[in-house]
């Protein structure tokens, strides 16, 4: 008789790609650290994501949604602008689908971001963050430029709907599940606008209207209403007018928007680590603030959840220097 070939067991507790990692990311209750408000306030710990941070889900989007849709071909370079995070989604999806990926980005990125894009093999292009909308250096006009010298494809993390998309499919729904239905608000940062949007639109259409969804806003940003300043807080905000912001904010989404000072953001930071030994990042601390500001004017019956978008690890020496 033939010798059979031996079958390969099921393996049920295993996944095919660290692709399906992305999502299903915990929530925890600051038990400690907002002991003084009446409602639970939970946080979304998004920097559990494979790539460390929120961005893994829109990267992961944006690269499927192109690669059905053949504007990105197999092989084909991912061009994006970014300050880090959406960067490092970009090269792990790029890594495992085969796409080479160029990130243009500001000076100031952290080292830890630098590192890990260049460990996932993504190339570095630094440009001017601070430049204007119509100088044709800014970051958005340079990876334009470098996406067509190179026959790459811009994945416009600022405009593609896939990075809302990705959050109201799944981001949204998550959160209406983790909490059977009991949140009864979302206090979410504001960067390209995908998570607020995405994430805000969901839960207000699940829910009848009902949960109230909150920005966050960075002091020296534009997105709150005030003048252009010195932004201190990485990954969100901007200091462009609203003729400029990305097409993905969605300024319907937010019930409101609050603008916190730097120093609220990095004493939540700290409490945060102290209290909960939760090591987040700087605009994590951002929106912890303004939830606990917001949860001290509500009552037991609320639920508020706040996004962490990433955690410490790419900002370790930052913070270990008492930057945050």
């Amino acid at each position: 008789m033939p010798l059979r070939e031996p079958s390969r067991p099921v393996v049920p507790g295993a996944v095919d790609s660290v692709l399906d990692l992305i999502g299903d990311t915990p929530l925890v209750r600051l038990s400690r650290l907002a002991a003084h408000v009446r409602p639970q306030v939970l946080v979304k710990l998004e920097g559990r994501n494979p790539g460390g941070s929120a961005k893994d889900r829109p990267a992961l989007q944006l690269v499927r949604d192109a690669e059905a849709s053949g504007r990105l071909a197999p092989g084909q370079a991912i061009v994006e602008s970014t300050s880090g995070n959406t960067g490092i989604g970009l090269a792990l999806v790029g890594r495992v689908t085969g796409h080479p990926v160029v990130i243009v980005h500001g000076g100031a990125m952290s080292a830890e971001k630098r590192a890990l894009l260049a460990l996932y093999g993504a190339e570095l292009v630094e440009a001017d963050w601070a430049a204007a909308p119509d100088d044709p250096d800014n970051p958005r006009a340079l990876a334009d430029r470098i996406a067509a010298e190179r026959g790459g494809w811009r994945s416009q993390q600022y405009d593609n709907p896939a990075n809302p998309g990705a959050h109201f499919a799944h981001t949204g729904p998550e959160l209406w599940r983790q909490t059977g239905g009991a949140i009864t608000h979302l206090v979410a940062g504001i960067g390209t606008g995908g998570t607020i949007s995405g994430t805000g639109r969901y839960l207000q259409q699940v829910s009848g209207g009902a949960v109230r969804v909150i920005g966050v806003n960075p002091a020296g940003s534009t997105y709150g209403g005030g003048p252009a300043g010195t932004i201190r807080v990485e990954g969100v905000g901007t200091t462009w007018p609203p003729g400029h912001w990305p097409r993905n904010l969605d300024t319907a989404v937010p019930d409101e928007i609050r603008t916190v000072p730097d120093g609220a953001s990095a004493a939540a930071l700290r409490g945060l680590a102290e209290q909960e030994a939760l090591l987040l990042g700087p605009s994590s601390g951002m929106a912890v603030a303004a939830a606990l500001e917001l949860a001290a004017g509500l009552d037991e019956r609320h639920v508020v959840v706040v996004m962490a978008p990433d955690g410490a690890t790419n900002y370790l020496r930052e913070l270990a220097d008492g930057r945050h």
